[in-house]
Formats: structure tokens, sequence, C-alpha cells
């Protein structure tokens, strides 16, 4: 069926189609109002090495250049920032930031990037907070960075690193204010749309099918039987005709013979 004839069930089944269509709207606007909306606030942390480099003087008369750290991003930086999203995304640390199972608020650490193969490609750590009230969201990402940083001292008190080497974090980016996100809400709300309209539609051509399911069915199932008293009809009428037409041409003979 093309375009206008879809067209034309719907306006020919309009007490199906209008009712159907309305009850689509209803349930799409009942499902974008019961999700909630989700706040983010997002914040990046940048690794650096101390002023001194990560070498400890054996003369302490005579100490190491002091150089810039925004000058001096090594790969250990890369790998130390790999070690910090690893231990943050744990699910032990994620239940002692306060995340609950089916909880509201959530938090993810990443390097930017959801490739796992690309992990050391930088001394960025990424941090996203997630929650439907906004406070819940700025708090979330604030334990966060608190807790990366205990993080970073504890790993390197680990392995025994001098106090003058140790690798710092900044706040390149502190906690964003939290901004709302429709992007689930909304796809949710298209998909209820979209079932209530396929639902409609079948509800449309399913009563038109019925429709005439039933039309067929009132029909005549076979040919109009054929008049009487027509050609091949053998009744007691055709009978009595062919019987009369031999008296017929008698009477007509003996007629002629008088005359």
């Amino acid at each position: 069926m093309d375009f206008w004839g879809t067209v034309l069930v719907l306006f020919r089944r309009w007490y199906i189609s209008v009712p159907a269509f309305a009850l689509a709207v209803a349930a799409a606007f009942g499902v974008y109002a019961t999700i909630p909306t989700v706040y983010v606030s997002h914040a990046v942390l940048m690794l650096t090495t101390p002023t001194g480099g990560g070498v400890v003087p054996p003369d302490p008369k005579m100490p190491m250049p002091r150089i810039n750290p925004m000058l001096n991003f090594e790969h250990g930086l890369s790998v130390t920032a790999s070690v910090l999203i690893a231990a943050l995304g744990t699910p032990e640390t994620a239940r002692e930031l306060g995340v609950e199972e089916g909880g509201d608020t959530e938090y993810q650490v990443t390097n930017g990037s959801s490739n796992l193969e690309s992990l050391a490609t930088g001394p960025l750590v990424f941090v996203e907070a997630t929650s439907t009230d906004p406070r819940k969201a700025t708090k979330m990402a604030r334990r966060v960075i608190a807790r990366a940083h205990l993080e970073l001292d504890a790993r390197q008190a680990a392995v025994d690193a001098p106090k003058g080497t140790y690798i710092t974090m900044h706040e390149a980016v502190p906690p964003t204010t939290p901004l709302p996100q429709q992007g689930r809400r909304l796809r949710a709300t298209a998909a209820a749309l979209a079932l209530g309209l396929f639902a409609s539609l079948a509800a449309t051509f399913a009563v038109e099918s019925l429709a005439a399911h039933r039309r067929g069915r009132r029909r005549p199932a076979a040919a109009p039987a054929a008049e009487p008293g027509g050609p091949g009809d053998s009744g007691p009428s055709g009978a009595r005709r062919a019987d009369a037409e031999p008296v017929a041409a008698g009477a007509a003979s003996r007629a002629g013979g008088e005359a």
C-alpha cells in the first residue's frame, strides 16, 4: 500500500487512529515525565613532575637544575595516570566514595577515551560525576579528586620514592557547574512515541482488514441462476413450449387445405 492509500485508511478509520495516536502521545509524555534529568560535572586532573626532576642529587650542595614541569611530560606520567584510572575505577573504590548500587549518583574516571588500549596516552585524568541532583554531582566530583590525591601519594610511598621526587597533581579544570543532560530522556521518549505510533497503525489496519473480511463474507458465494424459460432451460415451462410448437404447425397446415 502506498502513502496516500495509508492516509486514506487512517482517515476512513479515524475513530481508531485518532484515539490510538492520542494514547501514543500520552505514553511518550509519561515516559518523559518519569525519567529524571541527569546532571553532569566534569573535571580534568594533570600530573606533573617536581621542578627538580625525578632524581635526588647525590651531593646536597650541588642541587639539580630546576625545570618547568609543564615542559617535562615524561612517559612515566602517562603510566601513573593509567594506574590512577584503574585504581579509581574499581567497585571497591566506588563503594567507599558513596556510590550505591541502583543509586542516582555515579562517577567515571577515564583518560578522555573509551578505548581501553589507549590508557597511557597522556598525563591527564578525566573525572565525570553524574547525579539527578546537581549538588550531589559536584560533591562526587570533589570526592573523586580528593581520593585521586590519596591514591597517588600511596602508590609513590609504596615504592619508596623520595619525597622530593613525588609526582604532583593539579586541577587543570576544576569541577564544572553541573549541566543537565537530556540525551537519555529524549531517546526514551522518542522510542515510546515510535512504538505508540506503530501500535496505532497496526490497530487501524487490523480494523480495516477485519471490515474487508466481513464485506467479503456478505457477498453471494455463487453467480445468479439462469432466468426461467431461457435458452437451455429444461424445466416444465420449456417442455410445454416445445410440445406446443408441433400443434401450432398442424393447425396451420389444415387451415391451408380448407382454403
